[in-house]
């Protein structure tokens, strides 16, 4: 890579899982290991540059700019659609966004219906597209005990194991899309630095999906 890229990766979880798709596809991320408490890392010949953000902040640095790329689940994208182009499915992180809720749910039931989520823009837009009309609860911490309490009637969220609707007496009674972590771009950067960017693209597709 002539042009230094820079990178901004969803802190935690997926951030491990980036790095570890990196290094199997030959990309030399040993600059990233002592992490200590900073947030930008360059590596020694000044080719690749990560910044470690929140998720919801992936899209914000890469709209503007401030990062050429960027590594996001596909649930912020959805709730942050626009500003950047979604380029690789990376087949990391995978998950899904489910409709959830007690035993004593109806889903099929003509009342209208309270859903809670963090997820306000997939729960209108899924609930919309079957004709429903219901009234959205936005919730920043954890939903699950929102039907519990009568809050809600039921919930989306993202859904892993499902051990923790398990764990809070609910139930999945439909499944709206599967998640994976995507590779976003910046428009600009896009024309700019194209020959760098798709041989990174390389590099990952020849590894993504494979395991080891």
């Amino acid at each position: 890579m002539k042009n230094n890229l820079t990178i901004a990766l969803t802190k935690g979880r997926l951030e491990k899982q980036t790095l570890a798709l990196f290094e199997q596809a030959g990309i030399d991320v040993s600059f990233m290991k002592d992490k200590q408490r900073k947030l930008v890392f360059q590596n020694a010949d000044q080719t690749l540059t990560f910044l470690l953000v929140k998720a919801a902040d992936v899209t914000t640095y890469v709209r503007h700019g401030v990062a050429d790329l960027g590594v996001v689940g596909k649930d912020v994208l959805l709730e942050h659609p626009h500003g950047y182009y979604e380029m690789l499915d990376l087949s990391i992180g995978e998950c899904k966004f489910s409709v959830a809720s007690t035993e004593d749910y109806q889903p099929n039931d003509h009342k209208r219906k309270r859903i809670a989520t963090k997820y306000p823009t997939i729960a209108s837009t899924h609930f919309r597209s079957k004709g429903e009309d219901v009234d959205i609860i936005k919730i920043e911490g954890s939903v699950e005990i929102a039907p519990v309490l009568g809050l809600a009637d039921a919930i989306v969220d993202i859904v892993e194991t499902g051990t923790t609707l398990k764990e809070n007496g609910l139930q999945i009674y439909e499944d709206i899309c599967r998640i994976s972590a995507r590779m976003i771009v910046n428009k600009a950067t896009l024309k700019r630095k194209r020959q760098e960017i798709f041989e990174l693209f390389e590099q990952l597709e020849a590894v993504i999906g494979k395991e080891g």
